[in-house]
């Protein structure tokens, strides 16, 4: 049975995430403040942590830094703060993702799953040069580490899971935007169009995105 501790200072959305978890066979426990959090952390192991960014006594941002420095504890960032620049950061201090409020309590399931199958030790290769760090949330060419945006890494790192897949646009989508009803489909070409740039950069014959016209897009190695 995998244990969550959740870290937030509403009690309604700490008692809708604890029923949604309970439901699916996890173990819940609560905390609303930084520092019983903390403390909690040195006294018992978790399976991952669900934490508030925006919290009475501090930023999660914090814990989560300092977390970091000894644990690689899965950390799932809940808040109401959903500026790319602060899921940037969030994921940049090693975080495994980054939810908005107000979320829906199925999807926050779904991906406390996925991390949880994924655990933290994977790292995906790619042929030809391309490495996926799902650890470190990064993306290597040739040992090179390619500057990505979120949109650009979660696209790339979706192809990179399925070679030879053709994902259409709005599949694309669902895994690399938080609310893709909210953007448009030619959102993914613009971001196809920056990721082809960035590889091209590193080494001007990389070029393993293939367009399916009408259909979308998939990785292919291509080089010899």
């Amino acid at each position: 049975m995998k244990r969550i501790l959740l870290v937030e200072d509403e009690n309604a959305i700490a008692d809708t995430v604890i029923y949604a978890l309970g439901r699916e066979g996890f173990t819940v426990e609560h905390r609303a403040l930084l520092r019983e959090a903390a403390a909690l952390l040195h006294e018992r192991e978790f399976d991952l942590l669900l934490l508030d960014v925006g919290l009475p006594d501090g930023s999660g941002f914090d814990l989560c830094r300092e977390l970091r420095g000894r644990s690689d504890l899965p950390v799932v960032f809940l808040t109401a703060r959903g500026d790319e620049i602060d899921r940037v950061v969030g994921l940049e201090l090693g975080a495994d993702d980054y939810v908005a409020k107000p979320f829906s309590p199925r999807e926050l399931v779904a991906r406390v799953k996925a991390i949880l199958r994924r655990g933290r030790s994977e790292t995906v290769a790619a042929t030809g040069g391309l490495v996926h760090d799902a650890l470190r949330a990064r993306i290597t060419l040739n040992g090179q580490i390619l500057d990505l945006t979120r949109y650009e890494y979660r696209l790339l790192a979706a192809l990179l899971a399925e070679p030879e897949r053709v994902f259409s646009r709005s599949q694309l989508m669902d895994r690399a935007w938080d609310e893709p009803e909210a953007s448009f489909e030619r959102t993914v070409d613009a971001h196809i169009k920056t990721l082809r740039a960035k590889l091209r950069a590193v080494d001007a014959e990389c070029d393993p995105i293939r367009t399916h016209r009408g259909l979308g897009y998939s990785f292919t190695w291509n080089k010899p």
